[in-house]
This record gives structure tokens, C-alpha cells and sequence, in this order.
């Protein structure tokens, strides 16, 4: 099983912070976002050597910094999304993966309670999200990627359209596909770019070029196959604008 990192993008909303550096590399908490998404894959049984990441912005800085990891290159990184930059390392995903993205800080053992999940697909949850809400203006939380689930835990639906009431959380953007969970996810992979590459709505208004790896989720999740949660209580959270960044500290102590 390997280990992949999403982190083509260069974060445009972080301003001046990725001028020079590509968006997992500028510090938080006094240290790079990547090393704390590495030592949480390190939690999780994962060697530098079984780690694989997507690149896109700022790939020469990066791959400088961490020669130990291996490099895959998103080079339509500024006209596709999250979806096609993971499916950039296809050919690592087939025997099972643990994916991540690269822009987030969260407790190292999500990833050890993911790979001992028994499901084939299983999705970290943050119950707490909501808590991070408070004050922060430019990241509502219409722009969380929100999930519902019954009561034994499978997910049901995964949207940012999911009013925050009915939510049982938020997906971090951590996930563990076993060998059969990869395979299924290829399969729906592959159905859905045939069916919509040419079209100029995937979900939600998106195009299949411009999909997020929660619009595929959903789809499997319409089509039958069988996701399931496993929960974080807080200890996570997303720096996608300088607003994030300034209230970092704040949210990992647990204040607002």
C-alpha cells in the first residue's frame, strides 16, 4: 500500500506566503504543513520510500526539500482539480492507498485508525468541525466538504451542499482504500471520465476536468458501493487562505 499527497496547486489564497514556496511548505505551527502530514503517514506505517506525491506549482522546490519521497508531475495543474491530480498517480494506487491532501494539519493517528479500519473505503471525519467556523470569513461553511452517515457509520452522502445542521461532519481530505476499495474506485474513475469528459456538467456544476475527489465519492456512493467513516473529534484543520494561517494556533489549542 502506498502513500499519496495531493498537492499540485499553489494556493493562490495564501497570497504572498506562496510567492516563492508551493502551498504545503509554508509553515504552520512552526513548521511546514508537509512534515506534519509526513509524520502522521508515519503514524499510519508509511516510510518516506512508500510516499508519493503529486506535484504541480513550484515541483523543483519541493522536490529539493524532500528527495526521499517519489514524484509524480500534474502538469495541468492550473486547468484540472483535485480528482485528475490524484488519478496523476494511477499506477500507485492499484494495490490500495492511503491519500492525503497537502495543505492540512491533523493528529497522526487518523492515519493508524484509518489503515485498521476493516472497510475497504474508509474516510477520516472531523465530528468537531464546526468549531473552526467561528470567525473565519473567508472560508464559510458552505465551502466544507460535509458528509452524512447513518448509524453504523456509512457514509451516506459527501457534498459541500449538505446544509452544516444535518452534517455528521467534515471529510478532512484522508481517506484508505484497501486493494478491492482502489479497484472500485478505478472502475467508477474510468465510467465517470467516459461518460462526462466531453460534457459540460460532471456534479454540481463542475466539470469532469475541474472535479473534486468528493464528486467522484458521491458517485460511488449513488452507484452502491460502500464508504465508511472513521472520526476524528477536531485535530485537524485546513489552511486555504492568510485568514486560516493567522488563526492556526488558536484553532490547535481549541479556541476559536
Amino acid at each position: 500500500m502506498k502513500a499519496v499527497i495531493i498537492g499540485a496547486g499553489r494556493g493562490s489564497r495564501l497570497r504572498h506566503l506562496t510567492e516563492e514556496l508551493p502551498k504545503t511548505l509554508v509553515p504552520i505551527l512552526g513548521r511546514p504543513m508537509l512534515d506534519s502530514v509526513l509524520d502522521a503517514l508515519a503514524a499510519g506505517g508509511f516510510k518516506r520510500s512508500d510516499v508519493v506525491f503529486v506535484c504541480g506549482y513550484k515541483a523543483d522546490v519541493i522536490r529539493a526539500a524532500y528527495p526521499d519521497l517519489t514524484y509524480v508531475e500534474n502538469r495541468d495543474w492550473e486547468q484540472n482539480n483535485i480528482l485528475l491530480s490524484l488519478l496523476c498517480a494511477r499506477e500507485h494506487l492499484e494495490g490500495g492507498f492511503v491519500s492525503t491532501y497537502a495543505d492540512i494539519v491533523y493528529r497522526p493517528e487518523i492515519v493508524a485508525d484509518l489503515v485498521r479500519s476493516p472497510h475497504d473505503i474508509a474516510l477520516a471525519c472531523d465530528t468537531d468541525w464546526r468549531r473552526r467556523y467561528v470567525n473565519r470569513s473567508q472560508h464559510p461553511e458552505t465551502d466544507a466538504e460535509k458528509l452524512r452517515a447513518d448509524g453504523a457509520g456509512r457514509v451516506v452522502e459527501v457534498s459541500r451542499r449538505i446544509p452544516s445542521a444535518s452534517a455528521t461532519g467534515e471529510f478532512i481530505g484522508v481517506m484508505k482504500l484497501s486493494a478491492l476499495g482502489a479497484s472500485q474506485f478505478l472502475a467508477a474513475f474510468d465510467a465517470a471520465r467516459a461518460a462526462f469528459s466531453e460534457r459540460p456538467e460532471f456534479r454540481e456544476g463542475r466539470t469532469f476536468r475541474r472535479a473534486y475527489l468528493i464528486d467522484l465519492l458521491q458517485s460511488m456512493i449513488e452507484s452502491g458501493a460502500a464508504l465508511h467513516k472513521v472520526d476524528t473529534h477536531g485535530g485537524y484543520m485546513e489552511i486555504d487562505t492568510l485568514e486560516d494561517a493567522s488563526l492556526a494556533d488558536a484553532w490547535w489549542r481549541g479556541g476559536t
